[in-house]
């Protein structure tokens, strides 16, 4: 093999146009439409066979062209709006500054398997990655002093196409880092900066990459380095690709090495946000870390575990167990023993950080348990999933309510201005104000959607819908062209759709819970609706099945094989690889936005946020954010979300509630036109949807009560571990080891309450406990009366506590008295609990401790 030596070619910018190139490696273009428009300028075509990536563009366009634009007027003029309001997004005074001084040592590593930041930086798979690159972008807009850290995937995930017989294919083409918007971080030398992580027999190396997205910085880690040997070389090749081995390998190197890889660069962030449980090894890091930072402490692992604690944070975005990543013992054993016993946790140790031991996970060892341990704050995505995993997880709170389980819950959101249309973004700039986007939670600014006219926008939203169908026309004439389709039919996919018929939107994921098959349950039912000459329908479907999941694969086969009929192939279009600029497309085109998923399977859901801002209106199972978001003038519930015991049972139910809400509220509306042909009522909707989504349901809004609820509480409480040597966490430790050593001496030995009989509406009564607290102090314990109604089995439901306080103490009895208020009629119970108190819980619950009286 002959040596290659190795050299760059970029664009030959004229001086006037060196901006471009400053702009092409901040991702702010990604969000800000007037950049955007920039760059298609210099070439309309060039920027979409670029796939959107700026830094491809200025590297294939003709050197004339950039000659000329140089002396275009028009064109720099354009050039420098956008330069002065780029450099205002990055210098003036943030929202974070001017609210939140006194918390400048607040330092937050946002942690993420994905990131869906742009269509021409293809490292996402789906709502997780859209839902992190959202988060980064609302962080920049605030000025939140965030830095984030991923893999950069040499395949990324795969693109796909459908055979002739409809089955989902997967081609995996390969990124070129030098032509995506990314920087190659180096040394002082100029080298490349890298990292290591020690692997089994071997240490595995990983360059680190920069993507800047506005004011926030992500650092990505590729281990495609030559010095590797081939087998490490793959890890960061695909997103989610091989198996549990490579998964395995995936997550030490973004969680281990991502954390390694700020502190050679010398970041050293007080709060840690785990975005999903693949990133939790990083506790492990940040452990040893401190550990040989504070060598002269001589630092346990038990201690420097409460301090990574007490900053870190853990968001699960997984209503269901199977969706979480489990690994055998021995496959921990093989990459990490040498890590965990280097910080002095044998194998029995670390394994319960992973739940091993607990019959819940079959022997496995569960990253979410292992993020949960790691962690002192815990979320949810939505009110409905933080129920749920408050379920879910339960049984790590061993006697604790479920509504007390420490998993709290911070409902999703977009980033408004990447997925509104230019189109809508102008109606906004008129009727809201031209900084309308500086205030995004400004419920006033947004009750302003009220005076555009409807004619303006309803004439906006048929130019959309409008461009929807024109795009994917010629996306399925390319789909026809490539499976190697007839001539004729390829012309026919010319007067696929109507522009003016009501346009209904799926487009997810597809998986067995999301039910894309419940509309397609009575086919000669939805074919008579699709079909009505006087209130015609279309549907528009995308997204793609996990490559190793054939059931989702076979309904993608059905419904593309079920378009593709004569019947039908007039009105339905499976769009292929479904990405974040067919998203765009959907979500700002079509009139409907159908979300059907097994209830409450969905952790929140995102893509009807899109739409809603848009102006579509949902039409869903009240399941994730739709669940707290509906309301019955801005769309449509499918069912009330009512609990079925037969799958097969509620799918024809809910089928049938689909149907019907389509035959007689959606349709009929969509085309009652009075005056002009506006649907008035349709367009009050419209309004509504955009007037109670967009102030509620978006990032800036999610962000800054991440801010509020968990950055600067964790921050706090990492500064006071953290600091006087240990002082806090030391004092803390040696107290819950006492508490656990003579915690079963509690006993509560009486319980009375006083006027028993006749209790009326506003009475109170008296309850007593007689408690014996042994070898512990009053100071050490909660005492509280849990009460409230009970239900047939005769149990307390919704319960509420009221703190006991310390009356009296008879030799080693200690009396606790309370007052509970009776509020409301019917039959009520209470009891008594006991469980361990300090200033310095990150949670009231977090050692799991709880005492019941128990006659």
């Amino acid at each position: 093999m002959y040596k290659i030596e190795k050299f760059r070619v970029v664009a030959s910018l004229p001086k006037e146009l060196l901006f471009l190139k400053e702009l092409a490696y901040n991702l702010y273009w990604s969000w800000d439409h007037d950049s955007e428009a920039l760059f298609r300028r210099l070439d309309s075509n060039l920027w979409e066979s670029c796939n959107r990536n700026p830094v491809a563009l200025l590297g294939s366009i003709n050197q004339n062209r950039l000659e000329n634009l140089a002396t275009d007027d028009g064109f720099l003029s354009h050039l420098e709006r956008v330069k002065e309001n780029l450099y205002d997004h990055l210098n003036r005074q943030s929202w974070f500054d001017k609210t939140y001084p006194e918390h400048k040592s607040l330092k937050v590593g946002y942690f993420s398997m994905e990131y869906g930041l742009a269509k021409g930086l293809p490292i996402y798979s789906g709502g997780l990655g859209i839902l992190a690159a959202d988060h980064l972008k609302s962080a920049s807009d605030l000025g939140l002093p965030l830095v984030a850290v991923g893999l950069l995937y040499q395949e990324g995930y795969f693109q796909q196409y459908l055979s002739k017989d409809g089955w989902q294919q997967e081609i995996y083409p390969k990124n070129d880092f030098f032509n995506l918007p990314i920087t190659l971080e180096k040394t002082k030398d100029g080298l490349p900066l890298t990292i290591s992580v020690e692997f089994p027999k071997r240490n595995v190396k990983a360059q680190v990459w920069r993507a800047q997205v506005g004011r926030i910085s992500l650092y990505l880690l590729d281990t495609n380095v030559a010095e590797n040997h081939p087998d490490d070389q793959i890890i960061t090749s695909q997103l989610y690709g091989g198996d549990n081995e490579m998964r395995i390998k995936q997550e030490i190197i973004l969680g281990i090495g991502g954390f390694r890889a700020l502190t050679t660069l010398n970041i050293h962030p007080t709060v840690c946000h785990m975005n999903e449980g693949h990133s939790a090894f990083l506790a492990l890091e940040r452990a040893k870390f401190l550990m040989e930072q504070n060598k002269d402490q001589n630092l346990s692992f038990e201690q420097t575990k409460e301090t990574v604690r007490a900053g870190t944070l853990f968001t699960t975005h997984t209503p269901v167990p199977a969706g979480i990543d489990e690994f055998s013992p021995d496959l921990v054993d093989t990459y990490l023993s040498h890590y965990y016993k280097s910080i002095n946790l044998s194998p029995t140790q670390f394994h319960q950080l992973g739940g091993v031991h607990l019959k819940e996970t079959n022997g496995h060892f569960n990253m979410a348990i292992f993020a949960i341990n790691m962690a002192g704050f815990y979320n949810g995505v939505s009110r409905l999933h933080g129920k749920v995993a408050r379920e879910m997880w339960g049984y790590l709170w061993p006697n604790v309510p479920t509504n007390e389980i420490p998993i709290s819950h911070i409902t999703n959101g977009v980033h408004i201005r990447t997925w509104i249309s230019a189109d809508m973004a102008e109606l906004f700039n008129r009727y809201l104000g031209s900084k309308w986007y500086r205030s995004y939670t400004n419920l006033k600014q947004w009750s302003r959607i009220q005076n555009i006219p409807d004619e303006e926008l309803w004439r906006t939203h048929e130019r959309r819908r409008e461009r929807l169908v024109a795009v994917t026309r010629h996306k399925l004439k390319q789909q026809l062209k490539n499976s190697g389709a007839n001539p004729l039919t390829i012309e026919e996919a010319n007067e696929v759709l109507n522009p003016e018929a009501l346009t209904i939107g799926f487009a997810r994921r597809f998986a067995m819970y999301k039910r894309a098959y419940l509309l397609f349950r009575d086919k000669e039912r939805l074919l008579k609706i699709l079909t009505n000459k006087d209130m015609p329908v279309q549907i528009i479907i995308a997204g793609k099945a996990h490559p190793r999941d054939n059931n989702a694969k076979k309904i993608i086969r059905d419904i593309a094989n079920i378009a593709r009929s004569e019947e039908f192939r007039q009105h339905i279009v499976f769009v292929e690889n479904y990405d974040m600029q067919t998203a765009s497309y959907l979500v700002q085109g079509v009139d409907v936005w159908l979300n059907n998923p097994v209830r409450p399977r969905e952790a929140s859901g995102t893509s009807g946020m899109k739409a809603g801002a848009n102006g579509a209106l949902n039409l869903s199972i009240p399941d994730g954010w739709w669940d707290e978001a509906y309301q019955n003038n801005m769309g449509w519930s499918i069912g009330l979300g009512e609990s079925y015991q037969n799958a097969e049972e509620q799918d024809m139910m809910e089928s049938e509630a689909l149907y019907h809400l389509l035959e007689n509220e959606v349709i009929p509306l969509f085309y009652n036109r009075r005056g002009n042909g506006i649907p008035r009522q349709w367009v009050a909707m419209m309004k509504n949807s955009m007037r109670k989504t967009c102030p509620v349901f978006n990032t800036n809004r999610m962000v800054s009560n991440y801010l509020e609820k968990f950055y600067i509480p964790c921050n706090k409480s990492w500064e006071k571990f953290s600091t006087d040597h240990f002082k806090t966490v030391q004092e803390l430790l040696a107290w819950k080891n006492n508490i656990k050593l003579y915690w079963n001496e509690i006993k509560i030995q009486n319980v009375n309450h006083f006027n028993k009989t006749n209790v009326k509406v506003g009475d109170q009564i008296q309850v007593h406990a007689d408690l014996i607290l042994g070898r512990l102090l009053p100071d050490d314990v909660n005492v509280e009366v849990f009460y409230g109604q009970l239900d047939y089995h005769g149990q307390i439901i919704n319960g509420q506590t009221m703190v006991m306080s310390l009356a009296e103490q008879k030799e080693n009895i200690f009396i606790y008295k309370a007052d509970v208020n009776c509020n409301h009629t019917g039959q009520h119970g209470l009891s008594v609990r006991v469980y361990p108190k300090n200033d310095n819980f990150l949670n009231p619950h977090e050692m799991g401790l709880i005492t019941w009286y128990n006659e």
